[in-house]
């Protein structure tokens, strides 16, 4: 169900980001320096690009396609918008914000072609190789010469778009993995226009006792043994998995959402939690 949150309600961030204070921050379940960090989930992505979509299926059974569908069913399209997908390298969250704007397209805005030119979805990722790989989706999917399609190489916490400048922004299953997610946040806040939503995907806490307990063998053995059998890579799949514990509860992430400045800020558990959208407005 989703919660709604004032304002004025805060709820302290776990113990551990206290750290931030003496320039250390988590890395899974280690503690490393914050200029380590960004260069380590690096190495991370670099070594599971190729192979990120097939683990993302193997890992969630499918789900993550659900997932992603329910996700962005909650954002109002229009041709013409600027929408940043963050952290989107593959583009699975993207071209689902372009065929959601192809199907919204009234017959008035087909004989007005300049309005589609306007559209302008930015896929944004820190990593190349990662772009890459959307890149590629994009050609094979036939969009690949889109001019509404754009990959840029960014990073959440200094983006290169001006003050009130974006309709909408997305990020899903990235935001547990840059080093201030206060500043991510900030940014987004900063970037968007007024009544722009901030929309975020994220693995988080399981709720359900029993279930909870499954799913956590289930991570910690399966994951990253199947992640060594598919990519070659088990540690990266034991950081991703050690990085959903790190990150905040629900509650708490909508608190740091708030704090950014963003209104009726409320979240969804899917699965008992095991991902959740959180969602805000800037008003």
């Amino acid at each position: 169900m989703a919660l709604k949150l004032l304002r004025r309600k805060f709820v302290p961030m776990p113990s551990s980001t206290s750290i931030l204070h003496s320039h250390a921050t988590s890395f899974g379940f280690k503690e490393v320096r914050e200029e380590q960090k960004s260069e380590m989930v690096a190495y991370v992505f670099d070594s599971v690009a190729l192979k990120y979509d097939l683990m993302n299926d193997i890992m969630s059974a499918g789900l993550h396609r659900l997932w992603k569908d329910r996700f962005v069913s909650k954002l109002n399209v229009f041709p013409g918008m600027k929408h940043i997908d963050m952290a989107g390298g593959t583009g699975d969250v993207a071209f689902r914000v372009f065929d959601k704007i192809k199907r919204n397209k009234t017959p008035m805005h087909h004989h007005h072609d300049d309005l589609q030119e306007q559209t302008q979805i930015y896929i944004c990722d820190i990593n190349p190789n990662m772009l890459n790989v959307g890149k590629k989706r994009a050609m094979e999917r036939g969009i690949g010469e889109d001019e509404s399609l754009s990959w840029l190489e960014e990073d959440a916490e200094a983006l290169r778009f001006g003050d009130n400048s974006i309709d909408s922004y997305t990020i899903a299953f990235g935001i547990r993995n840059v080093t201030h997610m206060d500043k991510a946040l900030a940014e987004a806040y900063r970037v968007l226009k007024p009544g722009g939503r901030f929309l975020c995907l994220e693995l988080t806490r399981v709720k359900i006792p029993v279930f909870k307990e499954l799913y956590d063998l289930f991570s910690f053995t399966v994951i990253p043994a199947v992640g060594k059998l598919v990519t070659g890579d088990q540690d990266s799949y034991q950081y991703l998995i050690e990085s959903i514990r790190r990150f905040p509860p629900q509650e708490t992430f909508a608190s740091m959402i708030a704090e950014a400045g963003f209104k009726k800020v409320e979240y969804e558990n899917i699965l008992g939690g095991v991902v959740a959208i959180h969602s805000g407005l800037k008003l």
